[in-house]
């Protein structure tokens, strides 16, 4: 039996493989899922066990799993594929045996009724209706969405968005990557659903005023229509479907449906969650 990570060499699958780690799990007992043995290199060099396989092709998912192993499916990024290569993840963990079956969906579950969380919730069926036993991680927004790439919000000095005074309980990626190791290693997290955010929400009028406040620029947050940013995003390059999905975004973020702060993700990982402040702070200093 091995702690499997599918996605291991994404943002957050490195994270958790590093979290799995820290917390004392033996490498020889957690297990990368990855494309190729090149983009592993990092973890079969700590002693962590690579199995190649791919979400596009199943058949190479049936070696990815053992009987009684913990598996986490880490959602895949290709949004519009998604369903078909989470449900060959599903097959091929159900086909093994797996004994756990985490998933990283998205906040809010079936109340989610934007156009980004649409795989996540039939993902989350295709799960229940495998009969496996499984773990909804519901994951709320990364803070490393907005303090990744801020060089175009510095160059600019705003910050444009669609959500008007909406408000985004976000936290660390590797807060959520933590509370992905601790439902993969302890006890009684079968078939629970967790709903994971920051403990607390903060407005792009305060994330701009943080800006603001740790680069001594003046950065302000400009509201515009969900038409107008996405005629934005269409302008940067990006296609129009996925450009009206990122505006819906945040006009959910404008109703509320990023904001709740259950407490989960700071119950599990047994501490509080980073602050937005703390992101800025990482993202400017690197």
């Amino acid at each position: 039996m091995s702690v499997v990570v599918t996605g291991a060499t994404g943002h957050l699958g490195k994270l958790v493989i590093a979290s799995l780690l820290d917390s004392g799990v033996p490498a020889a007992g957690i297990a990368a899922v990855a494309r190729s043995k090149e983009k592993a290199a990092e973890f079969e060099a700590r002693g962590v066990e690579v199995r190649i396989a791919d979400y596009d092709d199943p058949q190479s998912l049936a070696a990815a799993f053992r009987p009684g192993d913990r598996v986490v499916l880490i959602s895949g990024s290709e949004v519009g594929r998604r369903v078909p290569q989470h449900g060959a993840v599903v097959d091929a963990a159900k086909a093994a045996g797996a004994a756990q079956l985490a998933y990283t969906g998205a906040l809010g579950g079936p109340e989610a009724d934007f156009a980004l969380a649409d795989e996540h919730k039939v993902t989350e069926q295709l799960i229940l209706d495998s009969g496996l036993p499984y773990t909804f991680l519901r994951n709320g927004w990364y803070s490393e969405v907005y303090t990744e790439n801020l060089a175009p919000v510095l160059a600019s000095g705003e910050v444009v968005t669609n959500a008007g005074d909406g408000r985004v309980s976000s936290a660390a990626r590797a807060d959520y990557a933590a509370a992905v190791a601790a439902v993969l290693t302890g006890e009684g997290h079968l078939n629970t659903v967790y709903e994971l955010s920051g403990d607390s929400a903060w407005s792009f009028d305060e994330y701009a005023a943080e800006l603001s406040r740790q680069t001594g620029s003046t950065i302000v947050h400009r509201s515009v229509s969900e038409a107008e940013h996405t005629a934005i995003f269409v302008g940067i390059g990006l296609p129009q479907p996925f450009a009206e999905i990122l505006a819906g975004v945040d006009t959910a973020i404008s109703r509320g449906l990023i904001a709740g702060t259950s407490g989960d993700l700071a119950r599990l990982i047994g501490r509080p969650t980073t602050p937005l402040a703390d992101s800025i702070a990482a993202a400017l200093a690197s």
